[in-house]
């Protein structure tokens, strides 16, 4: 999907955001005020701030396609402080307010997306320059992603494979430079491989795409994984290995 996108290919990524948003707006649609409110899988986040951060982050990219497409680039957030206290304020909403700007950014942000005519404008972004159709690989990995951290019934079995395979190549690549990270070699049921990290016994991991995903951003404990070392660790309920929360 990289190389798709990296010569300006963005149907097949624009046709699983909208997907992706579908998926996240049904189940949105059925919280009440209470679990509206209540704990996300975000440590000191509720749902409402984690629906407020998927909403401003839409807005961010649109003003990212914007000034690009201008000629003026602009960082995706202006300051972190805005940020958070962007996120901070719009989690004191009601849930119907939640679930309609949810509805609203994306829309709005996909009507600009269908405006793009050239997505091969390089843009710049904090990790590092690409091409602007990488925008779409960005949202669909924040659609996703935070999906699983509402805790609504979403789990990384409901990913499909496909986008599956191009949120563990985007994620692969935003953490192959780190020598900090846990070594780890990974093949994944589609045939994606990569080794990662410099820090202690490099340990082999496969699995399905989506679980593999959710694993190196954090989200699970290495379920639906297999591994071995040269140890001879055992398998167990939980992967040797854990990474941080990542996005």
């Amino acid at each position: 999907m990289l190389a798709i996108l990296n010569q300006g290919q963005v149907d097949p990524a624009l046709k699983r955001i909208s997907l992706a948003t579908q998926s996240l707006l049904r189940d949105t649609i059925a919280l009440d005020e209470e679990q509206w409110h209540a704990p996300s899988l975000l440590p000191g986040w509720s749902r409402a701030h984690v629906a407020t951060h998927i909403a401003r982050n839409a807005d961010a990219l649109r003003r990212v396609l914007s000034a690009t497409l201008m000629g003026d680039p602009a960082p995706l957030y202006p300051s972190e402080i805005l940020k958070f206290n962007d996120i901070e304020r719009g989690a004191e909403r009601s849930g119907l307010e939640l679930h309609v700007d949810l509805d609203t950014a994306a829309g709005e942000l996909a009507r600009l997306m269908d405006r793009v005519e050239d997505w091969m404008v390089p843009v710049r972004l904090p990790a590092g320059e690409f091409p602007l159709s990488v925008i779409t690989l960005i949202r669909l990995q924040e659609i996703t992603l935070h999906h699983l951290d509402l805790d609504s019934g979403f789990g990384w079995q409901d990913v499909d494979p496909i986008p599956g395979g191009w949120l563990l190549q985007w994620t692969l690549l935003l953490m192959r430079d780190d020598p900090t990270l846990p070594s780890v070699d990974l093949t994944s049921d589609s045939g994606v491989t990569a080794s990662l990290g410099g820090v202690g016994e490099r340990i082999t991991f496969s699995g399905p795409d989506p679980a593999l995903w959710a694993w190196l951003t954090g989200r699970t404990a290495g379920d639906g994984l297999t591994w071995n070392s040269t140890s001879g660790l055992p398998d167990s309920t939980q992967a040797p290995v854990l990474f941080p929360l990542a996005g």
